[in-house]
């Protein structure tokens, strides 16, 4: 199935009008996350695009308004355009935005090369609920099936301990923007087990969400497995853990981002600190 654009984009895009002064425009974008926003005319279609490096050219000229000082026309994309198209043409032109626009030429929307990495994060979440899936079956001889579904926050028993608490900054700001990638859960019974994404369950439960999207694993043969006591269980109980709200935030360390991609592979198979064995 080819991914589109509209799969990705942002579609509340902070822009600015062709009346916009400088001035205005420069306060606005140091107050942003953004390098350079789009330019709209009154009628909402998209004029060009402004970049911190042309404003800085007219910094003294701080009541001109940008409809005089950009250069008409950008690159644009549709919400139809494939994801891998898109990214051609970041990757061809050095763009790190790309707005989007309707039939009739109005900007509905922004795809970042942010928002192309995140495409694929997601679409390799996938790969780790199926290895989770293959060593339960092994573990326990019974067979496992994966879903797609929303889980309840505050239902979730986590396996981990500890988060830091730069990775937890980083997981709201995704959220922030969108980037939703799927925790993974163990439905046992009753029971909803976090097997990963910690930090990403603890940052929507700050920011108020109370549903998260989720692979989720259940075994088929649920009778014969509820008499079982899985590594992750054990975790649970041994740290005391029975909400996201128990997890430890280390704001001492950083999180050791490079370890845990080198070990990525052994994730389900080998206990590591703060991490269950099934």
């Amino acid at each position: 199935m080819t991914v589109r654009i509209r799969d990705y984009m942002v579609l509340e895009v902070e822009h600015l009008r062709t009346t916009t002064r400088v001035r205005e425009a420069i306060d606005r974008l140091t107050r942003s996350r953004h390098h350079g926003m789009p330019v709209t005319d009154d009628d909402g279609k998209l004029v060009g695009f402004v970049s911190a490096k042309e404003l800085l050219r007219h910094a003294g000229e701080g009541e001109t308004p940008l409809g005089r000082i950009i250069r008409p026309g950008t690159y644009t994309a549709s919400p139809e355009t494939a994801l891998d198209d898109a990214a051609r043409i970041m990757f061809r032109y050095g763009l790190r935005d790309l707005p989007i626009v309707d039939d009739r030429g109005r900007l509905c929307g922004v795809l970042s090369n942010l928002d192309v990495v995140r495409s694929h994060f997601e679409r390799a979440s996938p790969t780790k609920a199926e290895m989770l899936r293959q060593l339960l079956t092994e573990r326990y001889q019974l067979p496992f099936a994966v879903h797609r579904g929303l889980v309840p926050i505050h239902e979730l028993t986590p396996t981990q301990w500890k988060v830091f608490e730069d990775e937890l900054e980083g997981r709201r700001y995704e959220l922030e923007r969108g980037f939703a990638e799927p925790v993974l859960v163990l439905r046992k019974g009753e029971r909803w087990i976090l097997v990963d994404g910690h930090h990403r369950a603890l940052a929507a439960r700050e920011m108020g969400l109370a549903q998260l999207q989720a692979f989720v694993l259940t075994c088929d043969r649920p009778e014969e497995f509820a008499v079982q006591q899985t590594g992750f269980e054990r975790v649970a109980e041994e740290h005391h853990l029975r909400s996201v709200q128990d997890i430890e935030i280390d704001r001492s360390a950083h999180h050791p981002l490079l370890e845990v991609t080198t070990q990525l592979l052994r994730r389900f198979d080998l206990p590591g600190p703060g991490a269950a064995d099934p």
